[in-house]
């Protein structure tokens, strides 16, 4: 093909193109593998939770796209773009799915459905899904890594539009498209990107459904190439590319995409969530939870302050009044003021916290209503996620927690026993009983194995 004047002559997406089709089945180093392994339990956990939830409920009702790929935690079984959408509605649904703590960006809710639908409606293998899932969510991350903040900052949601082009990786790798088909399904993926914020306003769905969308996105971008569809070779930072776009700048470090792509894994330090809820607020609960285990009571403090990162006040902390009285249990979620309160009151903040009786909780209400912020114009974030309370007491006593980090993270990740445990609890929540979860848990032990069937998902 000729050259078009000014154009580089090996594009961002070639190079990282060339690199994925270098690796092979086999070849990933044991955290990576395990991680995604982690990720796989965590995600069908979180699908089979949220499976009776009204959105699901609706996400089901608005798909006409039925054929023989899984629907986790349903009868009813879907062409693989319906199951990818309907699975990744669900691992994000509850805001308990894992976070990239560079980004912040959910690699498996976008990258599992994906890859999962793919393969069982295309290539059943389940050494290319492990090597598919790990490719996905290491694009995904690395890709918030070229611009950090600009995304969120220009009023979209990484995961969704990232999450477009990660799947469209992971499952091209995994139905194994040359480095031609690579790149013209990152082209056309990012025509299929997008996801905006304004679910914020007053805790609309959409965020919901952004790693869903995300997903079959990638299963159809990765399909389109596959048949010769041509996308645009500089789609990542072209002069009208995703970054422009999305970020309103072409320049950033392209480096980060590519450098080192397939011998230094950043995904390996995906963290798990300990509470159901947006990530930059855990470190909070986790502060707010040790302040009660001093035997301070909710009415002995008059005021709570907290430093925060100035790029997540649009998100977590304002308007402050509906971040106190969040109106529904989804805009809860996002609310650090309500959060950390009902991990005060509480003990800690499970599922049930969101419920339409526990947002109205009178203590936790009286206490948010306390909880006011102060920017930390040295807060780490996004490179790590800090927690802090200072509360002042009616006795004129004032008290300080900090927590240095996510839990779950980098610095304390969970186990594998961890993730296990909390798939059970999801599952139990999600109205299994333990011996599907049993059979569940068995599946997937041997998934990448051999041929993939998830037939005893369903139901």
């Amino acid at each position: 093909m000729e050259m078009v004047p000014g154009l580089p002559r090996t594009s961002v997406a070639e190079t990282l193109a060339e690199k994925i089709v270098e690796l092979r089945p086999g070849a990933l180093p044991e955290a990576t593998a395990r991680k995604c392994e982690d990720l796989l339990i965590d995600v069908v956990g979180l699908c089979i939770t949220a499976r009776n939830e009204d959105y699901i409920r609706s996400v089901l009702a608005g798909c006409d796209d039925d054929g023989p790929c899984t629907a986790i935690g349903h009868e009813r079984t879907m062409n693989a773009a319906g199951a990818a959408l309907v699975n990744g509605a669900a691992a994000h649904g509850e805001d308990f799915d894992d976070t990239f703590e560079g980004g912040p960006v959910h690699a498996g809710a976008v990258i599992v459905p994906a890859v999962l639908a793919a393969c069982e409606r295309h290539n059943p293998d389940g050494r290319m899904a492990l090597i598919g899932i790990a490719i996905g969510a290491e694009v995904l991350c690395r890709l918030s890594l070229v611009v950090p903040k600009a995304i969120h900052k220009a009023g979209f949601h990484p995961t969704a539009v990232f999450g477009a082009m990660g799947a469209a990786a992971g499952v091209s790798a995994a139905l194994g498209l040359n480095a031609k088909q690579i790149v013209d399904a990152f082209g056309v993926a990012g025509s299929m990107a997008g996801g905006i914020i304004e679910y914020l306003a007053e805790g609309a769905w959409t965020k919901r459904l952004h790693a869903g969308w995300a997903a079959q996105s990638g299963i159809r971008a990765a399909l389109l190439a596959r048949g010769g569809f041509v996308g645009p070779r500089t789609v990542f930072e072209g002069v009208h590319g995703l970054f422009h776009g999305f970020a309103h700048t072409t320049q950033g470090d392209y480096e980060a995409l590519t450098g080192q792509f397939g011998t230094r894994w950043v995904m390996d330090t995906l963290a798990f969530k300990p509470y159901p809820c947006g990530t930059m607020a855990q470190p909070y609960i986790d502060c707010a939870r040790r302040l009660a285990a001093r035997g301070i009571k909710p009415e002995d403090v008059t005021e709570i302050v907290c430093e925060v990162a100035e790029a997540t006040v649009h998100r977590l902390w304002e308007p402050l009044a509906n971040k106190q009285r969040p109106r529904n249990g989804y805009a809860a979620k996002f609310a650090v003021p309500y959060l950390l309160a009902s991990g005060f009151v509480h003990g800690g903040v499970g599922l049930g916290a969101f419920a339409e009786s526990a947002i109205r909780d009178a203590r936790v209400l009286a206490l948010a209503a306390k909880v006011k912020f102060v920017i930390d114009p040295d807060n780490p974030y996004p490179n790590n996620y800090t927690g802090h309370i200072r509360a002042i007491l009616r006795d004129g006593g004032v008290v300080e927690e900090r927590q240095p980090y996510l839990r779950g993270g980098a610095q304390e990740p969970l186990t594998r026993q961890d993730v296990v445990e909390k798939f059970r609890l999801n599952a139990q929540h999600g109205g299994w009983s333990a011996t599907q979860s049993d059979a569940a848990l068995q599946l997937m032990a041997g998934l990448h194995n051999g041929r993939i069937d998830l037939s005893s998902l369903r139901g």
